[in-house]
């Protein structure tokens, strides 16, 4: 695997920490791609993996996420999720509730290996999607100490029920007869078929919609070319795993583990955040952003709380 050695990231390099390119393998053999940054001085340090948000790559949010943590003391992980950015799986952007929630454990096999990380001291942090599939992967992995989910979104609820759980029972069902019947023409093609990208407005989109894409398609913001949101679109089947396979059926056995989640008050996903909140068990805490709105927490710098993940992951790695 080729990486790219060129600082192409939507932020700026910090010279406070030490950064190089990695890759790592999950247990079904797909190689991940990564950027590692690293404190300066010795360790033994306690260590965080971050991804998300769903649909982009690890040059956007969690790398600034990440950058920022290692800055603070963290080893920390930003890694691309399987088929998608400088990660290998094909065919390229799919997304997969096991897969990805695998993706976070790979992380953890890696940094638990790496010389300078106490392998006992690791913590995840996922972004949007990436939320859903931490907490899932927190709930399978104990290795893993503690887990934030930040601007949180559970892919599968939205998938299988529609933003505020709007879709009916009939709409499910037709949706689910068009993605099964998607299958036919995908293998009578011989390759996946792909929508057009979902942020290309027209016009008298949801305003949520349009934050998305004042995010992701400015470049002098969130615009990345590896990014599925910024310049491409998902595969057409990709819902048909998430409608069936709900991400957080078991979010209460993460306890005695604690739990952080981050969300905006103006954010139009914030429900998700509740719910996974009410259906966790304890320690917990729901750290509400005052007037943030939901992408608002992947880059604005004075509205993400570093102060409180700091003091999350200190006190709890």
């Amino acid at each position: 695997m080729e990486l790219t050695q060129d600082w192409d990231k939507t932020f700026p390099k910090s010279d406070k920490v030490d950064h190089r390119k990695v890759t790592f393998s999950n247990r079904y053999g797909i190689e991940l791609a990564g950027d590692l940054y690293t404190p300066k001085g010795g360790g033994p340090f306690a260590a965080i993996a971050v991804s998300g948000p769903f649909g982009a790559v690890k040059e956007q949010s969690s790398g600034l996420h990440a950058q920022t943590l290692a800055e603070r003391g963290f080893v920390t992980l930003a890694f691309d999720a399987s088929y998608t950015g400088e990660s290998g799986g094909e065919p390229r952007n799919l997304a997969s509730p096991e897969i990805n929630t695998e993706d976070f454990s790979a992380a953890v096999d890696f940094l638990g290996l790496l010389p300078g990380v106490d392998r006992e001291r690791i913590g995840i942090l996922g972004i949007c999607g990436f939320g859903g599939m931490g907490l899932n992967a927190a709930a399978a992995d104990k290795r893993i100490k503690a887990v934030a989910a930040t601007t949180m979104y559970d892919i599968s609820r939205m998938m299988a029920k529609g933003y505020f759980d709007s879709t009916t029972p009939e709409q499910r069902a037709e949706a689910l007869d068009g993605l099964s019947r998607q299958r036919w023409a995908d293998a009578e093609a011989g390759a996946p078929a792909y929508g057009p990208n979902g942020l290309e407005l027209k016009g008298g989109e949801p305003q949520f919609v349009v934050e998305y894409a004042a995010y992701y398609k400015d470049e002098k913001r969130g615009f990345h070319p590896r990014s599925v949101n910024s310049n491409a679109s998902w595969t057409l089947t990709t819902p048909l795993s998430f409608m069936n396979m709900p991400l957080l059926t078991y979010i209460d056995e993460i306890a005695p583990r604690p739990i952080l989640l981050v969300h905006g008050s103006a954010a139009h996903s914030l429900y998700f955040s509740k719910t996974a909140y009410e259906n966790a068990a304890e320690p917990k805490e729901l750290f509400i952003v005052e007037g943030a709105t939901h992408t608002d927490l992947y880059d604005q710098m004075d509205k993400i709380p570093f102060d409180k993940f700091v003091s999350f992951f200190s006190e709890t790695l």
